[in-house]
């Protein structure tokens, strides 16, 4: 892969006279005869457009004898008396004569990538649609934030209790023989137990009997392959391509160095592999009916009442039976925040239910969104309940 060099010739603007694509083998303005400075941004040195795929820049390369020497004469430096530039291998400024000095600068390869300042970006408007939409979402939200402080601050009011209600159910269950079904690889046969006073029983299994077959489930079966194919793509080798690179000597004119590389492009090919084939067939076992005990509800009784102590309904039990108890408690309480507003408790215990009774006197916590926080009687704390409507 050979290596290719040229150099190019840049051009340069006159900051004194705005005269533009000035040659770079020119140090002095060909209009106004101003030397070329470091300053005025006249070392920015226009080397034409570059080819976005190689990198080769699309100005033609120079092959006069005096652009090439002034090329290679190293980079330019700038005279401390006049600021006008000079060859590199020059000893004396061209245009004060004045000697170069240790403090007479040029500008450095580092410099010279740096040099050309990017093109200011161009500020995009901000759309007024999405700025007026922030501002709604921003009152909106301090409005909710407001809100929701406001409507958690609380406030003492009095109240009392006016009805305390209750109701008590009480179930009977008897361990009875049932006849079930199940897959006969699940059935162990296990002997029944009866329970004492209500518990301690085994349902067991027993009597194993009447099997059949029967569907279970379905099974994936593999009935062969078939090929499936897809198309994909890959990067293969397809010739070569020039890729070049340009150093800035920093005089004005620039190398380009050049050489050939591989190029690769983009294949389809079909990629093809087998795939195995399924069918869905179904599973059959034995189910079978088997005999065991189970809890089932035979009786229930409630009773309620108001303002009265609770009490639970009787109900007779055999040898083979038990009892299940539920409670239900409320407590109903006014207060007035400037109107009368009813609010119920349902405590969760008797003892909790035995300590409200009607009329006692009562101080309610009440936020300013409606919510009782807090039910006060003669001191003690009592859990919150459900608000209900006014009156």
């Amino acid at each position: 892969m050979a290596k290719r060099t040229r150099i190019i010739e840049g051009t340069w603007n006159c900051t004194s006279c705005d005269t533009r694509d000035i040659l770079a083998r020119f140090r002095k303005c060909p209009t106004c005869n101003n030397p070329r400075e470091e300053s005025g941004q006249e070392s920015e040195f226009d080397f034409g457009a570059v080819d976005a795929r190689s990198g080769r820049l699309e100005r033609e390369g120079t092959r006069d004898e005096k652009a090439l020497s002034a090329a290679d004469a190293g980079a330019d430096w700038f005279c401390d008396y006049c600021q006008a530039s000079n060859r590199g291998d020059s000893a004396v400024c061209h245009h004060c004569r004045a000697e170069r000095s240790s403090t007479s600068r040029a500008l450095s390869e580092e410099e010279l990538r740096t040099a050309a300042p990017p093109p200011a970006a161009r500020k995009r408007s901000f759309p007024r649609w999405l700025l007026y939409t922030g501002v709604g979402v921003l009152v909106l939200f301090g409005g909710c934030v407001g809100l929701a402080i406001w409507g958690s601050i609380t406030h003492d009011f009095p109240g009392r209790v006016v009805s305390t209600e209750w109701t008590h159910s009480v179930r009977r269950q008897s361990f009875q023989r049932v006849k079930l079904e199940g897959w006969r690889d699940e059935l162990r046969a296990v002997a029944a137990r009866m329970p004492v006073n209500g518990q301690g029983e085994v349902a067991g299994v027993e009597n194993i009997r009447d099997c059949v077959s029967r569907q279970r489930g379905t099974r994936q079966v593999a009935v062969g392959t078939r090929e499936v194919c897809s198309n994909k793509t890959r990067s293969v080798a397809c010739g070569t391509e020039e890729k070049c690179t340009t150093k800035k000597l920093g005089n004005g004119y620039a190398q380009e160095t050049c050489h050939d590389v591989t190029k690769y492009c983009d294949e389809t090919y079909r990629d093809c592999h087998d795939e195995t084939q399924y069918r869905t067939e179904p599973v059959f076992a034995q189910k079978c009916a088997y005999d065991t005990y189970q809890w089932k509800q035979v009786d229930e009784r409630t009773l309620s009442g108001r303002e009265d102590a609770p009490r639970w309904p009787e109900l007779q039990t055999g040898p083979l039976d038990r009892l299940e108890r539920e409670a239900k408690y409320r407590v109903q309480v006014e207060y007035t925040d400037g109107t009368t507003k009813s609010h119920v408790l349902e405590p969760e215990t008797l003892a909790e239910f035995l300590s409200w009774k009607k009329g006692t006197p009562l101080s309610l916590k009440v936020s300013n969104s409606g919510k009782v926080q807090q039910v006060t009687p003669g001191g003690g704390k009592s859990p919150v309940g459900r608000e209900e409507t006014g009156r």
